[in-house]
């Protein structure tokens, strides 16, 4: 679900405000609006200069991240969105790049058009002939883009630079997890020596702009932890297979059972397994479908059986039990189905697996306790809770 508020779109990608960039409006407007030496040389009219800033600061903000999204448009990688908010601005995008080398396109993207909004404002300052109010703040805003470039170069995720060191690294181990780890713990380091620095700022100097360097700082540090998440997530779902996510939470029934019995033995219960599979002489006849037997007339029911309505095992949506965990992730995805069929390799039933399974053998490798309520929650509408972008990262890890 898409936060802020839609403002328009730009070159087919929505464009959104998030609430937190008002404030940097009212910041930036203030700041320059109150300006003594503005005051006394502009009057009023430093308000007009500082409201332009910050709208021309939302426009080279809008710039650098559309840098981004070309770079991933001309590799094929869709956008959803650019959103604008409080530290700047993030260009949501389907999947990572496939290469290290395109990986390096898309994040050196947008530094390299916030060097470009310097060069060419920094230019323009210089040979027109502009009135002085318009002068000043063009030269503020060509410096803020410096700024804005040499800051994103910060090797640390979630920076333009911390995506540089991650595709650097990834290219060197042949390993994208590895350069996402190591341009996190970077991240952390970072944001850690910035609240410190921050913090130092206003304890000894009483210099309060250090409040700003700390939140700074610990907006790094929360995305770089986020990022070490979404790591270890990626690897743990590495490590797993069907076979360590599905439940053998299904019956066999004799195929020679007529629809009516199976109906009255079997649908009337209370609680009944999401699957049934018919078998006789030893041997699995198919997945017996409840929507197959509604469409067969109730005065058939009594002469036809379940081997009648089964659907062989290998015409339904299956994996193997060896099945890396990510293919059944983007298999149930891609199907759109409620759960999938895990099969041996002697093409009998081993066990079901839906998504409740999956996230329950995700958090049991990371050592993290999941309530079974919220399992058996995700078992009963067949969704992963909100902002558990799993079929996205396993599409990524697969990738990889």
């Amino acid at each position: 679900m898409q936060s802020g508020w839609r403002v328009g779109s730009i070159l087919g990608i929505p464009l959104f405000i998030d609430r937190s960039w008002f404030i940097i409006l009212v910041l930036i407007t203030l700041a320059n609006g109150l300006n003594p030496d503005w005051q006394m040389q502009w009057g009023e009219l430093a308000w007009v200069m500082g409201f332009a800033m910050a709208l021309l600061l939302f426009g080279s903000v809008l710039l650098h991240e559309l840098g981004h999204s070309v770079a991933a448009k001309l590799q094929g990688i869709g956008v959803n969105s650019i959103t604008l908010f409080l530290f700047g601005g993030i260009a949501s995008i389907d999947r990572e790049s496939k290469t290290p080398w395109n990986a390096l396109k898309v994040a050196i993207a947008g530094p390299l058009v916030s060097f470009g909004l310097f060069l060419l404002l920094s230019g323009l300052v210089q040979v027109s002939p502009l009135p002085a109010p318009i002068r000043l703040v063009l030269v503020n805003v060509a410096y803020i883009n410096l700024v804005l470039t040499l800051f994103n170069l910060i090797p640390g995720l979630p920076l333009d630079g911390g995506q540089v060191l991650k595709a650097l690294v990834w290219k060197v181990t042949d390993s994208r997890i590895q350069g996402i780890r190591w341009a996190a713990r970077s991240g952390q380091i970072l944001g850690w020596l910035a609240i410190a620095l921050g913090l130092g700022r206003i304890l000894f100097n009483q210099d309060y702009s250090g409040l700003w360097i700390a939140a700074i700082g610990w907006f790094a540090l929360r995305n770089a932890a986020a990022y070490q998440q979404v790591t270890s997530l990626q690897e743990a779902m590495l490590a797993l297979t069907a076979a360590d996510a599905m439940v053998r939470d299904f019956r066999v029934v004799d195929a020679h059972t007529s629809l009516r019995s199976f109906a009255e033995a079997y649908l009337l219960e209370d609680h009944h397994p999401p699957a049934y599979f018919a078998a006789s002489e030893g041997r699995y006849r198919g997945l017996v479908s409840i929507d197959a037997i509604r469409t067969i007339e109730r005065g058939q029911w009594d002469q036809r059986t379940l081997q009648d309505i089964a659907q062989p095992l290998l015409t339904i949506p299956s994996v193997r039990e060896n099945t890396p965990l990510v293919e059944a992730i983007a298999k149930l995805e891609d199907l759109a189905l409620s759960s999938l069929t895990v099969l041996t390799p002697a093409d009998a039933v081993a066990g079901v697996l839906d998504r409740g399974d999956i996230v329950r053998a995700i958090a049991d490798r990371l050592g993290l306790g999941v309530a079974p309520a919220m399992i058996q929650r995700i078992k009963e509408e067949g969704e992963y809770p909100p902002g558990f972008q799993l079929p996205a990262i396993a599409r990524s890890v697969a990738e990889d």
